[in-house]
């Protein structure tokens, strides 16, 4: 049966599949997320993107739907909540953008740039972790938060304690991902396994396909708090990722735009109260937002 979890299930009904008394799984409440005052954007010009987004009347805003407390989508409304979402939505309201005018759609890891280079979003907001590899092919607004890599096994698991114990072992991360790439780079005895969603990933640990899942720790842990009695994270964090928000890369108006929403947003309390109701939830404390990267 395990083996049969679809992705929504494992959103929204994972405790299904678990020991009896296991909590219902836990998510934002909308009466604790925090509303955002939308701004007039027609100060901001120069921007392509914008101009087109501004035509027709919304924004086209690239997501995950796979995380739970960062980029999440519910299955049945198709309603996206989390962390990230929060931080799309309040750089929405400072381009002049309410919610009901963002149009979340999901989009792989692999397909982001893509994605951007396209046009087929404004702006991608889904644990994306800026590198220079990365810069030649998109801009980055941010970061707006740092995490890092960990690793996520099943609740029985010994053998695994750290990256040092992953020879042999099969490894599960996102097609395309920086912690993919890390894991294929810098422990080569171990045997990376890839699929399109972190979802997968975590379907096949529990189904006992895979032996770990590698990702950032601020997604392992919206997994583990989802299946507190099925899964655990295991080791110290072993990279630093700061996440960004993606552009278009010659849209440097928009880039310094969003910028300064996100620094609006950290001093006035929004991007605590935001990870508060959300990321929050998994039981760490709001950390300091990083200082923004204005290159």
């Amino acid at each position: 049966m395990k083996r049969l979890l679809t992705a929504a299930v494992l959103l929204g009904l994972l405790t299904a599949c678990g020991k009896e008394g296991t909590p219902p799984p836990k998510g934002p409440q909308p009466s604790a997320l925090p509303s955002y005052q939308v701004r007039s954007g027609d100060a901001v010009t120069g921007s392509a993107t914008l101009d087109a987004a501004r035509g027709r009347g919304k924004l086209v805003v690239g997501a995950k739907e796979d995380q739970p407390y960062l980029g999440a989508k519910d299955p049945a409304s198709g309603v996206y909540s989390g962390f990230d979402i929060e931080i799309a939505k309040m750089v929405a309201a400072d381009l002049g953008f309410r919610p009901d005018q963002i149009d979340f759609r999901t989009i792989a890891s692999a397909n982001r740039e893509t994605a951007l280079q396209n046009g087929q979003v404004d702006y991608y907001v889904g644990t994306y972790t800026i590198n220079d590899n990365r810069k030649k092919l998109v801009g980055f607004a941010g970061p707006y938060f740092i995490a890092g890599q960990s690793l996520l096994v099943r609740r029985d698991e010994e053998d695994i304690k750290g990256p040092e114990d992953l020879s042999g072992k099969r490894v599960c991360s996102a097609a395309g991902s920086t912690p993919y790439q890390r894991i294929v780079k810098d422990y080569p005895k171990a045997r990376p396994v890839a699929f399109d969603t972190y979802s997968a990933c975590v379907d096949n640990l529990i189904g006992v396909q895979v032996d770990a899942v590698t990702t950032d720790n601020t997604i392992l842990l919206g997994y583990a708090a989802k299946a507190p009695d099925e899964l655990k994270l295991v080791g110290p964090l072993f990279s630093k990722e700061p996440y960004g928000i993606g552009v278009p890369r010659s849209d440097n108006a928009l880039r310094s735009a969003v910028n300064d929403a996100l620094q609006r947003h950290e001093q006035n309390g929004d991007w605590k109260r935001a990870y508060d109701a959300t990321l929050g939830l998994s039981g760490v404390p709001a950390p300091e937002p990083p200082p923004i990267d204005r290159y």
